[in-house]
């Protein structure tokens, strides 16, 4: 009889919670769309250093990825590794030097936006385009994730 009980109170539990959540929808949750890297809004005024940076890679990856016919989570996602960008070009019929170059073309022009707003120091400017240009993607997104750990 105790052994019933305990089930019925168990089953009464899941009930409360299992319930509410299918009556509010939860039983057809379908995730976000992932945003079309094309239709990304121009730059928009950030606020310090971090946010400067974060608004750099990611419009510039944006625009990369709308080059390229990917999404920029895509982009993003190949830029792990040399290893992982190369199988990216070539899943995608490029050449690994290919997509370094439209990754490149991308952050310059989010660069030229920056500083035309006013927002990419001129004293900044210079290291931010030597970067670009030197730098692989996939060392850029790294050393931006770490610069990141280190900055308010």
């Amino acid at each position: 009889m105790r052994s019933a009980a305990l089930l019925l109170g168990a089953l009464a539990a899941v009930a409360a919670v299992v319930l509410p959540y299918a009556a509010l929808g939860g039983g057809s949750y379908a995730p976000a769309p992932v945003a079309d890297p094309c239709t990304t809004s121009g730059w928009q005024r950030p606020e310090g250093v971090q946010e400067l940076l974060e608004r750099l890679a990611l419009t510039g990856f944006a625009r990369a990825a709308c080059e390229l016919g990917v999404t920029r989570e895509e982009l993003v996602l190949a830029l792990r590794s040399e290893e992982a960008l190369d199988r990216f070009a070539r899943a995608h019929g490029r050449s690994l030097e290919e997509v370094e170059a439209t990754i490149r073309e991308g952050l310059r022009s989010t660069a030229d936006d920056a500083e035309a707003a006013g927002d990419l120091p001129g004293i900044v400017s210079p290291l931010v385009r030597r970067a670009i240009d030197e730098l692989s993607p996939t060392v850029i997104l790294d050393t931006l994730e770490r610069l990141s750990a280190l900055l308010p």
